[in-house]
């Protein structure tokens, strides 16, 4: 039995996909099973405090989305051959399955947000040799995972190295345009409803940011406005914005970005072993 999971399911080694690993354990945080994919680069064997890249998805999708609709994996093996990112570990979670998206907030009941802040990291810790207590973590996100990343950037400062957002929701009322199910249950917190007041609320520094929305993204002016607000607040963040809209073609493009950020703060603070 796993010390952090009554259960845990490890998709074969033999016959994995693209050096993919699957897993599913049963979560205390959700009160149910979840959902994993993994990506552990060859460049990773023997590496100490090995660097988690956790990608968190979007509404409607899963675990499997980024690596299986983004090719998330094999943008991040590229960069580690160039040597733009140092090897990491690059950790895919569901965000719970709850209705068409869970927001990866605080629900009555279940816990997506410490699913992704608690249980995913020691998922990565459990699974995946080299990954220890001093990894640094890096957390982005696409959409809803936008919206997760940074409000779980200014809620937990100290816990992440960088974080990253593409194409974001930027508050929670905008969840409902797109989620079948209402968010009565859902955490009314100021930083669980506002990428921003996660932000200006943190207590403490917080990591490195940075956010990208395409040009014919919807949630392009809800963007341009968290990164004004952010700048007269004083948030040090680099913003970016390229063509594309709010689909898988511009997120496998601009993922490179964000990983080449990522590794660019893996540098700095001389987390590139």
């Amino acid at each position: 039995m796993s010390p952090a999971f009554r259960t845990v399911e490890v998709s074969a080694p033999g016959i994995e996909a693209d050096g993919l690993s699957f897993v599913t354990v049963k979560s205390r945080a959700l009160g149910r099973r979840a959902d994993v994919t993994l990506y552990v680069p060859p460049a990773a064997r023997g590496v100490a405090d090995l660097p988690v890249v956790t990608l968190l998805h979007g509404v409607y999708g899963s675990h499997w989305a980024w690596a299986l609709k983004g090719g998330a994996h094999r943008t991040a093996a590229r960069l580690i051959d160039q040597g733009a990112l140092p090897p990491v570990a690059l950790v895919m979670p569901s965000d719970g399955l709850w209705g068409d998206g869970s927001g990866y907030v605080a629900h009555a009941g279940h816990d997506p947000e410490r699913w992704i802040v608690d249980e995913v990291p020691a998922l990565a810790r459990e699974l995946v040799d080299g990954c220890g207590a001093r990894s640094p973590l890096l957390l982005a996100g696409l959409s809803m995972g936008g919206f997760g990343a940074l409000r779980l950037a200014g809620k937990y400062p100290h816990r992440y190295a960088a974080a990253a957002a593409l194409s974001a929701v930027t508050e929670a009322a905008q969840f409902d345009a797109l989620i079948e199910e209402d968010r009565r249950d859902w955490s009314r917190a100021p930083a669980d409803l506002d990428v921003l007041a996660a932000l200006a609320g943190a207590a403490g520094t917080l990591p490195p940011l940075r956010i990208d929305c395409g040009l014919d993204d919807p949630y392009l002016e809800a963007n341009r406005a968290l990164h004004r607000a952010l700048q007269r607040a004083g948030i040090a963040h680099h913003y970016a914005e390229s063509e594309g809209g709010h689909d898988w073609a511009y997120w496998s493009a601009t993922l490179e970005g964000t990983l080449r950020f990522f590794g660019d703060v893996l540098h700095a603070t001389g987390d590139d072993r």
